[in-house]
């Protein structure tokens, strides 16, 4: 790999490999955790003798491959890309929440794209602000498809999928409805792992630009799992909290995320349940974090006494 003779165990990709040896490959939809579709292509390698230049996030190692995850042809392939998903993409980085955090940015940044090169149609979706904990901007999608993989192989929700083909292909609950009246259940994983400004948590919007957040790691307690959630400090004060990693084997959930949220927030929001009909009310604490049979038991105790 780039010259260097490595030895890597048989299973792993290229991509793995290449971390193993502390070289930077970009990428838009891998993450460890979940099925690999070598979708967005921005981490392709040049792999001697190969027609191509594949995806190193699904090409598994061989014995005498030789690999170059920086030539010309590779660092023009990245940045064609890049011009590709800008093409159609808002260019509102002054404002975006994700600003700051936002992969597309960084690379673009990196590979030296500073206009999307490309001319066409644009999407004019309309902002999915139908709930009072995902905000949605479908213009910003670059189709990574990691919220729907997330949905269903951590969470086990399948709350989105794709939707529709080539220019209209998007990322929409069942029968393409709002997110309000779909079944997700707003634990955030998707929010978590999106790598531009499409998914925003609502409760956590305009606390601060990135740079001037301070991220402190804590493990949720509120069961037996122990998922990351980050604390979100802003002059050394907690002012939110955002999802984290889910524990092995469990998701994250909207109770734990609420719960560390009055736990370690001053100025807390006030939780809303969702209604049959799809709308949401302001709930009491209790009942959001569903403490609302131990408190009245604690209450009768007490007055018993």
């Amino acid at each position: 790999m780039n010259g260097q003779k490595v030895t890597v165990p048989a299973e792993y990709t290229v991509l793995e490999a290449a971390r193993e040896l502390g070289i930077n490959i970009p990428t838009l939809c891998y993450d460890p955790r979940l099925s690999k579709p070598g979708a967005c292509r921005l981490c392709v390698v040049e792999v001697k003798g190969a027609r191509n230049l594949p995806a190193s996030c699904v090409t598994p190692v061989a014995e005498g491959m030789e690999v170059e995850t920086h030539s010309p042809a590779v660092m023009e392939a990245r940045k064609t890309i890049l011009e590709l998903l800008l093409a159609n993409h808002p260019n509102d980085c002054l404002t975006c929440e994700a600003s700051g955090a936002c992969l597309l940015q960084q690379y673009a940044y990196e590979y030296g794209v500073r206009d999307p090169g490309f001319g066409g149609e644009r999407h004019a979706y309309p902002l999915d602000d139908s709930n009072p904990y995902i905000q949605r901007d479908l213009n910003k999608c670059i189709l990574c498809g990691k919220c729907v993989r997330i949905c269903a192989e951590i969470r086990g929700q399948h709350a989105i999928h794709f939707a529709y083909r080539g220019f209209n292909t998007k990322i929409a609950p069942a029968l393409d409805t709002d997110l309000a009246f779909s079944n997700c259940i707003y634990c955030n994983n998707c929010v978590s792992v999106c790598p531009v400004g499409a998914l925003v948590d609502k409760r956590t919007a305009g606390l601060g630009r990135t740079w001037e957040l301070e991220r402190e790691e804590k493990t949720c307690t509120f069961c037996e799992a122990g998922c990351q959630f980050f604390l979100l400090k802003k002059q050394g004060q907690v002012v939110g909290v955002a999802a984290g990693q889910a524990a092995p084997g469990r998701p994250l959930c909207l109770k734990g995320r609420l719960g560390m949220d009055l736990r370690y927030n001053p100025k807390a929001q006030p939780p809303y349940l969702r209604n049959e009909d799809g709308s949401f009310r302001l709930a009491p604490w209790a009942e959001a974090l569903g403490l609302t049979e131990i408190l009245a038991n604690l209450q009768k105790e007490g007055g018993e006494r």
